[in-house]
């Protein structure tokens, strides 16, 4: 007797040969993956605790959100229409770093992962967490049931590229003490909630950091056989300081500074150049691309299927909540799919295919959780979802993987399962409280508009 087996549904394994199966069902036992087959040959073999009946509908593995700030959400909105360096000097890091007060940082991991599970995200990376207030954000994922892997801030230096104290005062960091919490944070939590959170080192942009402490930062990573991430030439002054200042190209910088490896991800990568492509793939590295976060703030457009033909592991991301406005993996996959389209003038680049592969295989390769998720198959975690694509706006299904790129969004999630437990079920959140949660939201976000003095409304004249 088995605990749950979902069955009946078309199932998307993402398994090497990528296999779909038309009449499937997959069945858990505690935390894991026992089978995958058509439903037929599952009825035979099994009897189950509890069976949902998936007709009509898709399953397939969580996606990963390989690029996320949790301290985000809160501040959504909060800083429309303006480039990256102003943006983060005048609004996102004084809004956490001054506006901020204990809970508000769980608040904004909570709303973060309210959002993540009801469109289907299962695990996600988050990227630079400032110390003050990191050990309640976690505590707010162990409770949503997400998996994360979850980074600190680490950083010696004030500055973004050539622009000197672009880091405000209130986001500063002494470089050792980074490292020290790092460290703390490894031996408290990483491996915590049934090995649903790990701690990564989150590196500062270049010219937030010295050469010798970003090689620091990656020998620790390795000592403790764990990730790190970083932004990488996100805007032209990426590519201009590397240049000017070390005479280099991004990667080979990352190179130099020993920040290669399977365990690493770099964010956005809109400026690399081509012969940059095949440093990250010699190297295993993974490229988070955040198209919806590069649009809005006027970065660019990363060259995304150049790097796929380079066989560069390519992975999608949110961003945050300021520069994307939603933590929706599904809407994130729909505008990965179309801009390169128009980019290159052709339609048969960045087929829904591709794009799925980049939101969970590619994805949990990035983590290093790929033994254990990113598909359906024997053995690995029952990070999954269930997905009812016979809606008005994503009906009649003809393929389901296009419809769901294509035509899908949020609302189509209907249950969400991680490390084997029904997280979400019927659109109802088992693990949080939805309703009490946004009213808190909407309580504090008006506090903490109001401690840094901003007043954000529309342009429009209102009577």
């Amino acid at each position: 007797m088995v605990d749950l087996i979902l069955k009946n549904g078309t199932v998307a394994t993402m398994n090497e040969r990528r296999e779909v199966i038309e009449n499937g069902s997959v069945v858990i036992e505690e935390n894991r993956i026992r089978d995958v087959d058509n439903t037929k040959q599952i009825n035979k073999q099994y009897s189950a605790e509890r069976e949902i009946d998936c007709e009509g509908k898709l399953i397939l593995p969580g996606l990963v959100d390989s690029h996320v700030h949790l301290g985000q959400a809160l501040i959504r909105a909060c800083a429309d229409d303006m480039p990256l360096v102003p943006w983060l000097k005048e609004r996102v890091l004084p809004l956490q770093g001054i506006a901020y007060e204990k809970g508000d940082g769980k608040l904004s991991a909570k709303l973060c992962a309210l959002e993540m599970i009801k469109s289907g995200t299962t695990t996600f990376v988050e990227a630079l967490l400032h110390g003050k207030y990191i050990e309640e954000m976690i505590e707010g994922i162990v409770e949503s049931g997400m998996r994360g892997a979850i980074s600190k801030s680490l950083m010696n230096q004030p500055d973004y590229a050539d622009q000197s104290g672009a880091i405000p005062k209130c986001m500063r960091e002494n470089g050792e003490k980074t490292l020290q919490q790092t460290r703390k944070l490894i031996d408290k939590w990483h491996g915590a909630a049934d090995n649903r959170i790990h701690i990564w080192y989150g590196l500062r942009t270049p010219g937030g950091a010295t050469v010798d402490f970003y090689r620091r930062a990656a020998e620790e990573a390795k000592e403790h056989d764990t990730g790190f991430t970083i932004h990488l030439a996100e805007v032209k002054d990426d590519i201009r300081y590397l240049e000017n200042e070390f005479g280099m190209t991004p990667m080979e910088f990352m190179k130099h500074c020993n920040i290669v490896g399977e365990n690493t991800i770099y964010a956005h990568g809109v400026w690399l150049p081509e012969k940059d492509f095949q440093i990250i793939k010699e190297n295993n590295c993974t490229l988070s691309h955040n198209p919806a976060s590069n649009l809005k703030l006027g970065s660019g457009i990363a060259p995304i299927p150049e790097m796929l033909n380079h066989g560069v592991n390519v992975a999608l991301g949110c961003d945050g909540g300021p520069s994307n406005d939603n933590y929706d993996m599904i809407r994130e996959m729909k505008l990965a799919a179309l801009i390169h389209k128009g980019r290159k003038l052709d339609p048969t680049l960045m087929p829904a295919e591709t794009i799925l592969k980049m939101a969970t295989i590619n994805g949990a390769r990035g983590t290093v959780w790929d033994s254990d998720i990113g598909s359906l198959e024997p053995g690995k975690l029952a990070d999954i979802i269930v997905v009812n694509l016979n809606k008005v706006h994503s009906a009649p299904v003809r393929n389901p993987i296009s419809n769901l790129v294509y035509a899908g969004h949020e609302g189509n999630v209907e249950t969400t399962i991680i490390n084997g437990n029904i997280i979400m079920e019927s659109r109802e959140i088992r693990t949080l409280d939805e309703e009490k949660i946004l009213k808190e939201v909407i309580k504090q976000a008006s506090k903490i508009d109001e401690r840094l003095n901003l007043n954000i409304d529309t342009r429009w004249p209102k009577i």
